[in-house]
């Protein structure tokens, strides 16, 4: 769970993320958001053009049945066990400086496999330091390499991943290390002879 002072996301006395199903225990909106963003997984993500409209659009197609800010920047200071993620006044322009970066690196077109596992470990590293959302950024993160890779010629088969090996190399790249990531990245990478 993320660390807020006076989260108005919350209800008040707790740790549970108001939401459009108005539960309140945390173990049972887990399981409502895991059903809810399955589902929408599971539908065609919105087109874009990689940017930031079409992140914040990601995020509002998977959470658009569990929060009523889905989609939206935060606008409180979160952190999770160490790691202190960006302020709230700076997403967008850090947003917009990542996602500028990605497009005049031709959004990973043109990149052998390995290339690519590289440039996408690193703009997920950054990606989740932003961590845009007041909650839900893994999978947001998650659904947008997803159509990154597979418009730079790399899908993912993401039946191959694995959650727990996942987050830990996630973690290690919020501190520099992003060995760990790569090679997550390279074991979902969809070969030419895979199914």
């Amino acid at each position: 769970m993320y660390e807020v002072v006076n989260d108005p996301y919350c209800y008040a006395g707790t740790r549970v993320l108001k939401n459009k199903a108005d539960i309140r225990r945390s173990k049972e909106l887990r399981q409502f958001e895991l059903a809810m963003t399955t589902q929408r997984f599971d539908e065609p993500l919105p087109a874009g053009r990689f940017g930031v409209a079409h992140y914040c659009a990601t995020h509002r197609h998977l959470f658009q049945d569990v929060y009523s800010w889905a989609g939206r920047f935060r606008s409180v200071r979160i952190s999770k066990e160490q790691s202190a993620f960006c302020y709230p006044e700076n997403i967008r322009n850090e947003l917009q400086h990542l996602l500028t970066g990605l497009k005049k690196r031709r959004f990973l077109r043109g990149l052998e496999s390995h290339e690519f596992a590289h440039d996408a470990s690193h703009f997920l590293a950054e990606l989740n330091a932003i961590h845009a959302f007041r909650d839900g950024n893994g999978r947001a993160q998650l659904a947008f390499v997803a159509m990154l890779a597979t418009h730079a010629g790399h899908p993912l088969n993401l039946e191959k991943l694995r959650p727990r090996s996942f987050l830990i190399a996630m973690k290690a790249s919020f501190f520099g290390d992003l060995k760990p990531l790569f090679g997550e990245i390279i074991k979902i990478l969809k070969h030419e002879n895979s199914p």
